[in-house]
């Protein structure tokens, strides 16, 4: 069974990179500004972990499509793109 902490929820998910990380900043201005019940903090800490998460994931994909670019750049620069078939 997988706790909100470890796995986003679908509303956090549909946020983009930079949604998730302003909210993930004013999360920890708040956490450090202090002023919260323990109970108010660790739900700020559980809602910054999450979206760290998404942050993380957003980033993982992005360089994945980088990699995934720079590859097929790569291949057809060297005329050994796949989709033609071998180079001649």
């Amino acid at each position: 069974m997988t706790s909100e902490v470890e796995q986003p929820t679908a509303m956090s998910e549909a946020l983009g990179y930079e949604q998730a990380r302003d909210e993930l900043i004013e999360v920890v201005r708040r956490l450090e500004a202090g002023g919260t019940t323990l109970e108010e903090s660790l739900a700020l800490w559980e809602r910054g972990e999450e979206l760290a998460k998404v942050c993380r994931r957003r980033l993982d994909g992005a360089r994945a499509r980088l990699d995934a670019a720079l590859a097929e750049e790569a291949g057809t620069e060297d005329g050994s793109d796949e989709r033609d078939g071998p180079a001649a």
